[in-house]
């Protein structure tokens, strides 16, 4: 039977061809008025609204005079997929980027690798959730949005969506910068419910889009699938009990360990037959990896952050598979047919 083709996000620097991947267990997971919850959390300090005076990275201006984004969902399997994948930032990240593009939604969060934060970029098609979509940017040339917000009260908000007839999301602008999302409920009298729930946003100044760039892929010495996320949630909860820090390895022979060593005990759980997806260039040349295929590349991780992507994703990857750049930095790409969410964890000192 031929190898399925691996959708690879357009964000990624090189394409993947695949080989056959293994077989992946487990998941891979009041009438006629309007309701004001207050259901939203306050932003931090550093998000809210206040004067540039006195300087600070920016000052949560209001939205430009040509800057317009609303949106709806109708179809109930996109809310609940779109539900899924924003409960999964939410355990990813207390605030994060969101970019609005003419054909594409991206979460990002660049906390900074190089000293010890962790890296995400989740990257939506639209047409594949919304019924209808219409956003204009900052500009003609710019036809783009960046909003920073705290993705559990987008997550909350969407919790009383479950037997929505439609949720509408619009960016308004009245007392300050909101994401507005209107939950039309069912009803057994010919007035509708709706729930609207005003989540704050801070609008980012074009000046600091470069810093939300499309990640590139690291220049990895071994790249293999994961075993069934289920089970290597299992395996990693019983190690934090343990230790603090975990080790991942991994060679191109499709063997992965993960390994905690303290001064009392050292344990090792072993993975076989995982597969090595084949990289190439974007030319279509296949790279070479000039490695001794039994070769372990070796990268210690706190975790605590390796258990929150395996605990908290309910993207349901059809395709999961990390890179492992030695003693630096482990990448995680969960895939599904329309959404990928990459997962920097940089390594411990």
């Amino acid at each position: 039977m031929p190898a399925p083709e691996l959708c690879s996000p357009p964000c990624l620097t090189r394409l993947l061809l695949l080989r056959s991947p293994p077989p992946h267990a487990g998941p891979i997971s009041a009438p006629s008025g309007t309701a004001r919850p207050g259901s939203a959390r306050p932003f931090p300090h550093r998000l809210r609204p206040r004067p540039c005076a006195g300087g600070g990275r920016w000052c949560g201006a209001g939205l430009g005079a040509a800057m317009r984004f609303r949106a709806k969902i109708v179809d109930v399997a996109c809310l609940n997929h779109f539900s899924r994948v924003i409960n999964t930032i939410a355990k990813l990240a207390r605030t994060c980027t969101l970019r609005l593009t003419v054909s594409k939604l991206y979460f990002i969060l660049s906390d900074k690798v190089a000293n010890g934060g962790v890296g995400m970029w989740c990257e939506l098609n639209q047409g594949n959730f919304f019924d209808e979509f219409q956003m204009e940017g900052v500009a003609a040339e710019h036809n783009e949005i960046y909003l920073e917000l705290m993705p559990e009260n987008l997550s909350r908000a969407l919790k009383t969506a479950q037997n929505a007839k439609a949720v509408k999301m619009k960016l308004t602008n009245k007392h300050c910068p909101c994401l507005r999302v209107a939950v039309e409920l069912p009803s057994l009298s010919s007035s509708s419910r709706i729930v609207t729930h005003d989540i704050p946003v801070a609008v980012i100044p074009r000046r600091l889009w470069s810093d939300f760039r499309e990640p590139s892929v690291p220049d990895f010495d071994v790249s293999i699938y994961l075993p069934a996320l289920k089970t290597m949630k299992s395996v990693v909860e019983r190690m934090r009990n343990l230790s603090n820090s975990i080790m991942i390895e991994a060679n191109l022979s499709g063997e992965m360990n993960l390994k905690i060593e303290t001064d009392l005990v050292c344990v090792t759980t072993h993975f076989k037959d995982l597969g090595n997806p084949s990289w190439a260039l974007e030319d279509g040349c296949q790279s070479s990896q000039d490695r001794d295929p039994e070769s372990m590349a070796e990268a210690r991780i706190d975790i605590r952050k390796l258990q929150q992507l395996l605990a908290g994703q309910q993207v349901n990857p059809t395709k999961a598979l990390c890179n492992i750049v030695s003693k630096r930095i482990v990448h995680f790409i969960l895939l599904h047919e329309d959404v990928s969410l990459q997962y920097f964890i940089p390594a411990l000192t």
